[in-house]
């Protein structure tokens, strides 16, 4: 039964991306990428107008180029590159004037200069790769026509639009994580529910409904992913964010059941690709039938324990409705076509379950701990 699911959700897949609407694309990146754009405009310019203001006589480009290059995640990246970027430009400039001291440019000479820059940059590496930064500036003032003038403004701009860098980074991303991940958990909240929806509606109903089901869950599922890694993102900015270190426990606690939820995604991929699979087949229609009363009940109850998950941080009374739904579908009808349809649904019990548990034991750790102190 796996591999008509597997053949119709790889094409699914394919149909998703290729019909999805171009201003839903367009939107769609701008909704997760502006923010960031614009984070990095503001940054640029006040890095540029800092160095005018410390006296550049010609335009600050190395400022500028800093935030371009570090601001790509959270604060933590922003500093981490930025670092790895002051650093490199200082050792890359110290072997570029030191190899035009005693040679003379040649192809011998740059091996050599791009060979000392990649050995320092293994060594002047902050947590990632190898600071590439360290030949790059070796290779540029070596092939400066004024290497004591380029190396003296490369070093100044760019631990000013370092500094701009590191100062900036923290206030402006995001604007208020707590917020943003209110956001991002309403908005997989709406995805899952209407993924659920979905799939119940199109079973038994036309194949070519059950088969674009398969690629508006994938479309879901793809939302889900991208709001958990953005969740991750909030998540370690507000321990980096100044004005929103109070919010540090609710915004982590919403962060981890956005990440969550995103377990739950694949399941419902399957549970879409099943329906298509025996929505199409004719010898299948008893059972389909069968299950579609069953089936509306279980993702309507499934809707309400993720939306509880996310909005409480525990999917309450309606897990209990999840349960006792597939136990009264299993009694009801034990045949595999019937199996395979509950079978997802019981991997989403099960780790509903689990997520429901880590807050209860979360309290009760803490309730024991503040008793243990009023002891």
């Amino acid at each position: 039964m796996r591999r008509p699911y597997e053949a119709l959700s790889g094409r699914a897949r394919g149909a998703a991306r290729r019909h999805a609407p171009a201003g839903g694309r367009v939107r769609g990146v701008l909704a997760s990428q502006g923010p960031a754009a614009a984070r990095i405009v503001v940054t640029v310019a006040a890095a540029w107008q800092v160095a005018l203001w410390l006296g550049a006589d010609q335009p600050p480009v190395y400022a500028a180029v800093v935030p371009l290059v570090a601001l790509g995640g959270d604060p933590a990246t922003a500093l981490r590159t930025s670092l790895q970027r002051v650093l490199g430009v200082v050792a890359g400039v110290a072997v570029g004037i030191a190899a035009l001291n005693v040679l003379h440019p040649s192809t011998d000479a740059l091996t050599l200069v791009v060979a000392l820059g990649l050995g320092i940059g293994m060594l002047l590496r902050v947590g990632g790769p190898p600071n590439v930064q360290v030949p790059a500036s070796s290779l540029l003032v070596f092939a400066s026509t004024s290497p004591d003038a380029y190396a003296l403004h490369r070093l100044w701009e760019t631990a000013a639009g370092a500094a701009v860098t590191v100062l900036l980074a923290p206030l402006l991303w995001p604007a208020d994580p707590r917020r943003a991940l209110t956001a991002l958990a309403r908005d997989s909240s709406a995805h899952l529910t209407r993924a659920l929806a979905g799939t119940a509606a199109a079973l038994g109903a036309d194949p070519a409904v059950a088969r674009d089901n398969v690629a508006a869950v994938t479309g879901h599922v793809d939302a889900v992913h991208d709001n958990a890694a953005r969740a991750r993102e909030a998540e370690r900015s507000v321990r980096f964010n100044p004005l929103h270190r109070r919010h540090r426990d609710s915004a982590g606690r919403t962060a981890r059941a956005v990440t969550a939820v995103d377990r739950l995604a694949p399941h419902l991929e399957t549970l879409a690709g099943e329906v298509a699979a025996f929505t199409a087949r004719d010898d299948l229609a008893p059972v389909v039938t069968d299950a579609r009363p069953h089936l509306r009940a279980l993702t309507a109850a499934t809707g309400r324990a993720i939306t509880g998950l996310l909005d409480t941080g525990g999917p309450g009374p309606a897990l209990a409705t999840v349960r006792d739904g597939l136990a009264a579908y299993a009694r009801a009808d034990s045949r595999p076509a019937a199996v395979a349809l509950r079978r997802p649904f019981q991997q989403i019990l099960q780790l509903l379950d689990g997520l429901g548990r880590v807050p209860q034991e979360q309290e009760q750790e803490q309730e024991q701990g503040q008793g243990q102190e009023g002891a």
